[in-house]
């Protein structure tokens, strides 16, 4: 019933659309959902086609149960005895936040698109005092940035600019068409839809130990996708936490703030830590990766570098495609060695 439901609700929501993709190129199959003219936060996502959610549900999903009574817009599942993934399955993006628990304290990696109310959420997971860590200030992980007090980052000209928030100009076609599958939440709409502005983070430094009580964090720095852009390190569970420097799906290098070179050298510094870590948890799409992807990424960039072929995108990027990923690339942005 639900799964009809849901079905009827993508098709009326697909043909009543007009700002992304028309009707009768829906089922002919756009390229990919098109990003929003205002803001090229998210271009082109490669190969994958507009019917993003025949992908769902997930298979990495299917090994952990979900939590119930989580709302209208979020799944959550506990991944590990301290680790919640608060996953948005209804949207492009399938962003993932993760709520860390300590005996003391939590930290919660990104706060999703703010669509639905993560820092009610979070709270009623854990009565621990929390901390935003945002793994960069993209729109997608900075959205509930505004509820909370404490936030912390790698503080950049490009995330203190975003900090500044975004209009609804900016962002409100990340809602329409094919980019939204499920209903939105009592109390969001389109027309609705912006970034509310956030205190600027407090910087975190490379190396940086986050204490939570019986859970230590370690901050990696990994620009490349952003400039911001980093990772956290569960040493003692084996936990690696990628944001977007690594997710199971074509990987930006092009974007504002994104850089070629300092994203190759992050993934040959995450590859050293892979027969270290138990897990991967990335950012979008799947809760878990093998680290042996680790260091796939990092030789699928020295490939690039040889002169791997890449496919043309229709807005001009190159993508190189691997297996369970691939990564995208201005033609502009690649220089010999």
């Amino acid at each position: 019933m639900i799964q009809s439901w849901l079905a009827d609700f993508r098709r009326i929501a697909r043909l009543a659309a007009s700002g992304l993709c028309g009707a009768a190129l829906v089922f002919a199959g756009c390229a990919s959902p098109t990003a929003p003219t205002q803001d090229r936060d998210i271009a082109e996502r490669g190969s994958e086609t507009a019917a993003w959610w025949d992908a769902q549900p997930r298979a990495g999903w299917q090994a952990f149960v979900a939590l119930p009574d989580t709302g209208e817009w979020f799944e959550v599942y506990r991944v590990r005895p301290h680790v919640f993934a608060l996953y948005e399955p209804g949207q492009f993006e399938e962003v993932i936040s993760y709520l860390i628990v300590g005996d003391e304290r939590a930290v919660l990696l990104d706060t999703g698109l703010g669509i639905g109310d993560i820092a009610t959420l979070a709270a009623a997971i854990t009565n621990r005092p929390i901390t935003v860590v945002n793994s960069h200030a993209h729109y997608d992980h900075i959205g509930g940035n505004h509820a909370f007090a404490d936030i912390r980052g790698r503080a950049t000209t490009f995330s203190r600019a975003r900090s500044a928030g975004a209009d609804n100009a900016t962002v409100r076609d990340y809602l329409r068409g094919d980019w939204l599958a499920r209903p939105l939440p009592d109390g969001m709409s389109v027309d609705a839809y912006r970034i509310l502005s956030y205190a600027a983070p407090a910087t975190l430094t490379d190396g940086e130990r986050i204490d939570l009580g019986g859970v230590e964090l370690e901050v990696l720095l990994t620009p490349g996708h952003t400039d911001d852009s980093l990772c956290l390190l569960d040493r003692a569970n084996g936990l690696l936490f990628t944001g977007d420097t690594f997710y199971p799906a074509p990987l930006y290098t092009h974007l504002d703030g994104g850089d070629l070179d300092a994203y190759q050298r992050s993934a040959e510094r995450l590859a050293e830590l892979a027969r270290d870590v138990e897990l991967i948890l990335p950012g979008h799409n799947e809760p878990v990766a093998d680290p042996a992807v680790l260091l796939r990424v990092a030789e699928a960039f020295r490939a690039i570098r040889r002169g791997a072929r890449p496919d043309a995108t229709p807005d001009g990027l190159n993508e190189y495609r691997f297996d369970g990923f691939s990564i995208l690339v201005a033609p502009a942005d690649l220089t010999e060695e």
